[in-house]
């Protein structure tokens, strides 16, 4: 549940954690996107194809720019709704775990099992 903090609430002065928590789950957004994709570019010719936006990096220009459209987008939207407030630690956790099964799906024996 995400609800604003204040001294009445609680008793006493506690500062929002809705920023790092934006900031948190947007970069597990933002990693589990360029996992994905690039899974999905190294598998599908077609999207491979689509992905190249800049010839002499190939596919990897598309799905690193559309990773960091993803993060980006998400930690503006995110930031903005929870800025001001406390988010649950359950937040912070979903976001380092995205992180964390990026990073092995970017591990070349666990991604070439897709």
């Amino acid at each position: 549940m995400i609800n604003s903090v204040t001294s009445e609430q609680s008793g006493i002065n506690r500062l929002p954690n809705g920023a790092g928590a934006a900031a948190v789950l947007s970069a597990g957004l933002g990693a589990m996107t360029l996992a994905v994709v690039a899974i999905i570019a190294d598998h599908s010719a077609a999207f491979k194809k689509l992905m190249i936006f800049y010839t002499p990096t190939g596919p990897l220009s598309g799905v690193t720019s559309l990773a960091v459209i993803v993060w980006l987008l998400s930690w503006v939207i995110l930031n903005a709704g929870w800025k001001r407030k406390e988010v649950g630690v359950w937040v912070m956790t979903v976001g380092l775990a995205l992180v964390a099964i990026s990073f092995i799906l970017m591990f070349p024996p666990v991604g070439d099992l897709f």
